[in-house]
């Protein structure tokens, strides 16, 4: 095919774009994700416009724009203010805090201390983002803008070279070697299996002629998963880019992003950023002055777990129950109303723009021989830094806990990871130094999944974890299989059992022959994958199960029923405070004598415990 001359010159337009950015001033970038607006950024940008207003007379600046960003990843420590010409990123900032940012910092050049990130490691403050253990070891590419740029600006999108990788692909007008890039490029899907993104666009490609769709994954419902929210909310043009350069990719005109209504930020300025484009020509009718247009609508999900999967989202998407269905036939020939579709999530399309720019060899020199590129994380759990981050897939573990997360909070103990959510499985201690991709995590019985990371330490019940999954799973099972809908909810009962000290040994064979069945004979992944937590916990930490069933005892000290409460008569002084503060009167004694514990009326609570101020109540 011959190159097409687009009548947008995108070139200029960058220039523009960053002329804009340049002519702002002092930007000072206020995350204004979800977690921060929750923290209360929104008072906090209202503040720093108030006294911008006097920034000209005040400093050499004569201007200072406050910049609304997606967010920053380090959510643990927002609301965050960043503030890139002095070389500052501020952490827990409150609105009582900025006027002195003002004054002291913007105004009097002295930087505020209290509010600087303290490295856990060292205790010392740290002003600058790259030198924050946590930012300092991520490659991001599809976060890059992330934190960096207005979430709702189309010009602060183009001056980062937005919408310059559509601009190049259909200047060149060779669908066919956009595909051949991206296989080239080694990109996996980011939203689960990892299935290769190049050959699913070559198999859609195929059937030219008529209508196909294009569909963006955007559910993302596993506990503590906020990956694709935050692109969504921090970078929609990025998204919409890579979706609009598949749609070229294939040969379809129309597509959908399917996004839970509990993403009311990420669904608003997805609406904002299409609006734009479309006016802009970047997307809709005729873009960039060619022949080639490309609509895209969104679709909000009810919050269905199930509805990730494939064949469950586009029935929801054309407004039947999310269920799925057998997958005999491919959705590249049948999916979206009977028409060749294309889906993959939001990660995945994400990459694409950085693949179209800086070429396959950039992409795959990231990552392992079969795993190439970056993955983003949610970072959660017992570690000192939770957040948001992308790495490199050779990235092992331990470097993600130990450098990223700063280590385990307290000086504890490091005792597992749960990765991939309710569809992944546990790594241990002898995991810490395996690279985090596709292949090693299967080997292990987890998978990468859509990325979520559960940091537990030594205080952790790891059945109790086992049952806080299976009791997600088992609720969000649609029921439309045997398998799934039966097994899910007698593993769960079994797993209850157990934590109640009413398991037998029985039960734990039962129990491990269950996970098989529903693993091997469920309808679609979700059912398939959801006994994997348990299986991978029974795997490497059975010794505990063993210890809640023959032992009645957790050995975490975690679960209610199997705790016992008794009074150490050498350290008991007699003040009958735990007395006075049991609710069900289970302690008795003499004042100035050893007080002791009824285990038949004990429930528990631990009220005795915590009001002891001689540490005489002791938990076995």
């Amino acid at each position: 095919m011959e190159k097409t001359c687009l009548n947008i010159d995108i070139k200029e337009e960058q220039k523009k774009a960053q002329e804009y950015i340049k002519n702002q001033g002092l930007r000072v970038l206020v995350c204004s994700g979800t977690g921060c607006m929750a923290n209360g950024s929104a008072k906090v940008m209202e503040k720093f416009r108030e006294l911008g207003a006097n920034v000209s007379t005040l400093t050499q600046h004569d201007k200072m724009t406050i910049v609304p960003t997606g967010c920053h990843g380090f959510c643990e420590q927002g609301v965050l203010v960043i503030i890139p010409e002095l070389h500052t990123t501020y952490v827990k900032v409150k609105v009582e805090d900025v006027e002195e940012i003002f004054n002291s910092h913007i105004v009097g050049g002295k930087p505020v201390e209290r509010l600087l990130y303290t490295d856990p490691a060292t205790g010392n403050k740290v002003a600058r983002s790259e030198e924050i253990n946590f930012y300092a070891k991520q490659t991001r590419t599809a976060l890059a803008n992330c934190g960096r740029i207005a979430a709702e600006s189309l010009q602060e999108s183009i001056a980062m070279r937005g919408y310059e990788a559509l601009a190049k692909v259909l200047e060149e007008n060779k669908p066919d070697d956009v595909i051949t890039e991206i296989e080239n490029s080694g990109l996996r899907g980011r939203g689960g299996g990892g299935f290769p993104t190049g050959r699913k666009w070559r198999s859609v490609s195929r059937y030219k002629g008529g209508k196909s769709y294009v569909i963006c994954n955007g559910d993302e419902g596993d506990p503590g998963a906020f990956m694709d929210r935050s692109v969504m909310e921090g970078d929609p043009h990025k998204l919409l880019e890579g979706m609009a350069i598949a749609a070229f990719a294939i040969g379809s005109d129309e597509g959908y992003i399917y996004v839970r209504a509990e993403y009311p930020l990420a669904i608003h300025r997805l609406r904002v950023a299409i609006r734009e484009a479309e006016e802009n020509h970047y997307l809709g009718d005729n873009i960039f002055g060619t022949d080639f247009s490309f609509h895209i609508h969104i679709k909000e999900g009810a919050g269905a777990f199930v509805c990730g999967e494939s064949s469950a989202l586009i029935a929801s998407i054309e407004g039947e129950r999310g269920m799925p269905r057998p997958k005999n036939i491919h959705m590249a020939e049948k999916g979206l109303f009977n028409r060749p579709t294309l889906l993959n999530n939001v990660e995945t399309f994400a990459n694409v723009p950085l693949i179209i720019l800086n070429g396959a060899d950039w992409f795959s020199s990231m990552g392992t021989e079969n795993s190439k590129g970056t993955k983003t994380f949610a970072l959660t759990g017992e570690v000192n830094n939770t957040g948001l981050i992308e790495v490199p897939m050779n990235t092992t573990l331990r470097e993600i806990v130990f450098d990223l997360g700063g280590g385990i909070r307290n000086g504890k103990k490091f005792k597992a990871v749960q990765i991939g959510g309710p569809s992944g499985g546990c790594l241990t201690e002898e995991h810490l130094d395996m690279p985090m991709d596709y292949e090693n995590l299967k080997s292990v019985g987890a998978m990468v999944g859509s990325g979520g990371l559960v940091v537990m330490n030594e205080d952790t019940c790891i059945v109790e974890v086992a049952r806080f999954f299976m009791n997600f799973t088992q609720h969000e099972s649609c029921g439309k299989c045997t398998p799934c809908r039966e097994g899910t909810k007698n593993m769960l009962a079994i797993l209850t059992k157990i934590v109640e000290g009413k398991g037998t040994m029985e039960d734990l064979d039962t129990l491990e022959e269950l996970a098989e069945v529903v693993k091997e004979s469920s309808l679609c992944g979700l059912g398939k994958s959801a006994p994997n937590p348990v299986l991978s916990t029974l795997k490497y930490f059975r010794d505990e199960y063993i210890a809640h069933i023959r032992d009645k005892k957790c050995p975490a000290g975690v679960c209610t029923a199997l705790k016992t409460y008794t009074i150490n008569p050498e350290k008991c002084k007699g003040c009958s405070k735990c007395a006075r503060n049991c609710p069900v009167g289970a302690i008795d004694g003499v004042i100035k004598s050893p007080f002791k514990i009824d285990q038949s009326k004990c429930i528990k609570c631990g009220a005795c415990m915590n009001g002891c101020a001689f540490k005489a109540v002791e938990l076995s």
